[in-house]
């Protein structure tokens, strides 16, 4: 058995392997519908991740700020499967939380359109509606940098070739890496990730921008895709009020 504290310095004793999400199950169903993450031992952690240990833990909502990168960041990644889907040769770079949203970078045959937006959107409306699972794996580095050559993803095998020459600088081993899939799309990625695509509330895709590979006007540009993804249709229309109103 493992000791799970809570903020309020509450104890409850639970199976090793127990995850966080399991632990909000055990207090409500109500709230695990509301967990998209956990903060355990001052980590940020999927809510299905197991835990072997004594751990401090507190469950993240949408109220919470890490709550909130957590669920942009999964839409980050539903927006490049639906990228993906409409254009099997893109290159991925990154796709990060933002301030009220996401975006991610791509490399792209064409210059997009709006009506391009108006098709990932409904792309991504069918994985939302299927509900994949966010599954997380670990692999060796080399069989990951291999696989993203066969890709031919120029660009993450160079947040691989980084990492490798970090770990050599540092005297250690090329590190083991992690992956994401969902549906039939992975990404490499640290996470965390919400539990499914299914998590994910209401959302638009807001602009497109170009933008230089890592910020150097020598590198190729790519496309930006902006967007945003909130709780409810009411706070995502307001946000695009606001929005609006600012503009």
């Amino acid at each position: 058995m493992i000791q799970i504290t809570f903020p309020d310095g509450a104890v409850r004793q639970y199976e090793s392997g127990t995850t966080a999400l399991e632990v909000a199950k055990s207090i409500s169903e109500g709230l695990a519908k509301k967990v998209l993450a956990a903060r355990v031992n001052g980590q940020v952690w999927d809510a299905t991740r197991p835990m072997d240990a004594d751990a401090q833990l507190q469950l993240l909502t949408w109220q919470d700020a890490d709550g909130k990168s957590t669920f942009w960041h999964s839409s980050a990644h539903l927006m490049a499967e639906a990228v993906e889907s409409i254009f099997p040769d893109v290159q991925f770079w990154v796709g990060p939380a933002v301030d009220n949203g996401f975006y991610y970078d791509f490399l792209l045959e064409r210059a997009l359109t709006p009506e391009d937006l108006a098709a990932i959107e409904a792309e991504m409306a069918k994985s939302i509606a299927a509900d994949h699972t966010f599954k997380l794996d670990e692999h060796a580095f080399d069989d990951a940098r291999a696989k993203l050559v066969k890709l031919d993803q120029t660009f993450k095998i160079e947040i691989m070739d980084d990492l490798a020459t970090k770990a050599a600088a540092a005297g250690q081993p090329k590190p083991n890496v992690t992956t994401y899939t969902h549906g039939e799309f992975q990404d490499l990625c640290r996470g965390p990730h919400v539990e499914s695509t299914g998590k994910i509330g209401p959302y638009k895709l807001l602009s497109v921008a170009g933008a230089y590979w890592r910020g150097k006007s020598d590198r190729p540009m790519l496309q930006r895709i902006y967007g945003t993804a909130w709780d409810t249709q009411e706070e995502l229309d307001q946000f695009i009020w606001r929005r609006d109103e600012m503009k």
